[in-house]
């Protein structure tokens, strides 16, 4: 199927903005089914609020959050498809036109690399000026263009970490270390719930693509055994949402274990996603 340029900016810009204001399906039933368990009243009243702050932004269109995130992009490419460069252009176009509508929080600093540095440039006052992290493309099959838009927040971003682990040969090693970590994330993050983002490689780029790939991949109805074992864990650390104790510090963990090489270490990234995180939408865009 043919597509216009702008077309694709038209798309890719009401795609952030469904990204920004809606929870999937799949999440909501996920606050759904953990308010029915909780029981703590001042958790489950937490659990409650958080879904009727998702259901009046999806009917207003308006941000999940005050900070209404960066776009990181993930675009699955099919074998047979056509990618070319004005096409991605349209891409960031419609990045851009998205931010304005939501309206995006203006947070884009100016300046040169110092000045971006220490925050003296000032504030870029266009939300636009909130550019999308690099691209991801992935190989898929078919003839299609998929696009994911995921809008990160810098909490998470704070207490995320990428780091080697000594895996011993032992695969639960890395599960503990994991566990671990997301424990003190969850419990600094304040935020919560959360939906924990892992992903494991062979380096950091890769690592931090897992965890891009297991968000978008990521489904609250269904879990491995591995993501699974995590969830109940952090879970029993009785951190809970808004660090109030209860059952449900973790919704869900996503997982997604990449090529590894012959190595003592595997490089491990975690991303502690907030409450109203992840803010994910697809469309196709050929």
């Amino acid at each position: 199927m043919k597509i216009t340029l702008q077309e694709i900016r038209e798309k890719v810009a009401e795609t952030l903005v469904v990204a920004g204001s809606t929870f999937r399906e799949d999440k909501k039933e996920a606050y759904r089914q953990a308010i029915a368990t909780e029981d703590n009243p001042q958790t489950k009243w937490v659990l409650e609020t958080i879904l009727q702050n998702a259901e009046a932004a999806e009917a207003q269109k308006s941000p999940l959050c005050d900070d209404s995130g960066i776009p990181h992009l993930v675009l699955d490419v099919g074998t047979q498809a056509v990618l070319t460069g004005e096409m991605i252009e349209a891409i960031h176009q419609g990045v851009a036109e998205g931010l304005r509508r939501l309206p995006g929080r203006p947070m884009g600093i100016m300046g040169d690399d110092t000045q971006r540095l220490d925050q003296s440039g000032g504030l870029d006052p266009d939300s636009a000026g909130v550019l999308p992290a690099p691209i991801l493309l992935r190989k898929t099959d078919g003839d299609n263009l998929r696009l994911h838009v995921l809008m990160f927040g810098g909490g998470p971003a704070i207490r995320a970490k990428t780091l080697r682990v000594f895996h011993k040969h032992n695969a639960q090693v890395v599960l503990d270390e994991i566990v671990a970590w997301a424990k003190e994330a969850v419990a600094q993050l304040g935020c919560s719930p959360c939906t924990l983002g892992v992903g494991i490689g062979r380096s950091h780029f890769e690592a931090s693509s897992m965890m891009l790939q297991a968000l978008v991949e990521g489904d609250f109805g269904r879990q491995s055994e591995m993501e699974r074992q995590i969830t109940a864990k952090v879970n029993d650390a009785d951190i809970g949402p808004l660090g109030l104790h209860g059952r449900h510090s973790v919704l869900a963990t996503f997982l997604k274990v990449g090529p590894q090489r012959a190595s003592g270490v595997r490089i491990v990234c975690l991303r502690p996603c907030c409450c109203f995180e992840p803010r994910i939408a697809s469309v196709i865009l050929q």
